[in-house]
């Protein structure tokens, strides 16, 4: 059997190319790919050529937030048959090492990720997977939905960092899939407002669709000035980088109140970012990094099913695979008014 499988084969260039389908090992599952996310992190290895300090290895196939159904399985596995609905998780822990062992799956030190160089991702018609990747999709989910689940726990992991106490106020710099989705948990979380930032109109539009108290177009205010004079000069609780760029770790250092907490979702493109440490220092800010998800795929799952409505302003796109190349330039150029786009196996 064969398969269509898109590849990138350099910057800003794909190729839908057909590749054979291997069979299930005996604890793995084998999935046909129904939908699948396309997260920031796939369009810094399409447009920069690397993710941060990882650079990309060609031929390599993109794609971590996917959905499907089970086709196969292997002779060791039991719980799955063919039909099942299935969210499929890209982390490949080794459960052995030292971080396995404390709890700390994410980093893991032989972790490996599904859409890295050395393991491909899910722009594909078919995977083979381990049992344990595969989570249940509740029957009023659809498979479009269920793309949302791997986002959704990332910013989920988040929140162990944000701490946030009920009450509480926070800023989100970036309304991409991942602002929007830290608005949606903050304010479910209990934050009394939330003011999301960006320079795209239609994200802030869709930030205010899911929740956003207040938004501010960072091509046409300063948010750190506004934010402050929104606040009587006190400055928010906490802050989350969910851009990633425009200086926004230190539009979050300056726009957090004294003892607050700044918590870097985002992934710059720079292999070095500045921090306005004297800042930092004199209000004794506690400053996180987020590392994907750590096991908070079940939580999201949950959370999507019961508050169904809230993310459904999220997915505005639908893209098939062999219309790869145009989805990520209308990502890339924010056109369309898009937010989260699906590619399709249709």
């Amino acid at each position: 059997m064969r398969m269509r499988v898109a590849e990138l084969t350099g910057v800003r260039r794909f190729q839908v190319a057909e590749r054979e389908v291997s069979e299930p090992g005996p604890a793995e599952v084998q999935v046909r790919v129904a939908a699948v996310g396309v997260c920031g992190s796939d369009l810094h290895s399409y447009s920069e050529g690397a993710v941060g300090d990882t650079p990309c290895i060609y031929p390599m196939v993109l794609g971590h937030e996917p959905a499907g159904v089970v086709v196969k399985t292997g002779s060791a596995v039991s719980g799955w048959a063919p039909g099942d609905r299935a969210a499929c998780e890209p982390s490949l822990f080794c459960y052995h090492c030292e971080f396995c062992l404390s709890g700390h799956h994410n980093v893991c030190a032989n972790l490996r990720f599904m859409s890295q160089p050395e393991d491909p991702g899910f722009f594909r018609e078919y995977v083979n997977l381990p049992a344990g990747n595969l989570l249940p999709i509740p029957t009023e989910m659809s498979l479009g939905e269920a793309t949302l689940i791997e986002p959704l726990a990332v910013v989920l992991h988040s929140m162990n960092f944000v701490q946030l106490k009920p009450g509480e106020t926070a800023a989100v710099f970036g309304a991409g899939p991942i602002g929007l989705l830290t608005v949606i948990v903050l304010k479910l979380a209990g934050a009394s407002r939330v003011w999301s930032i960006d320079p795209v109109a239609h994200r802030l539009e869709l930030a205010r669709a899911v929740g956003a108290d207040a938004v501010i177009d960072s091509q046409e205010a300063d948010a750190v000035r506004q934010i402050h004079r929104d606040t009587g000069n006190r400055g928010v609780d906490v802050s989350v980088d969910c851009g990633g760029k425009y200086d926004s770790i230190n539009q979050c250092v300056r726009v957090t109140r004294n003892a607050g907490r700044v918590v870097v979702t985002a992934i710059p493109s720079e292999v070095r970012v500045p921090v306005e440490s004297h800042i930092w220092r004199r209000k004794e800010l506690a400053l996180y990094n987020v590392r994907r998800s750590n096991h908070e795929s079940n939580a999201a799952t949950g959370i999507l099913r019961d508050h169904a409505k809230r993310f459904g302003p999220l997915i505005t796109h639908r893209r098939p695979l062999d219309q790869i190349s145009q989805a990520f330039t209308q990502l890339e150029r924010y056109e369309d008014g898009v937010g989260k786009l699906l590619i399709t196996m249709d």
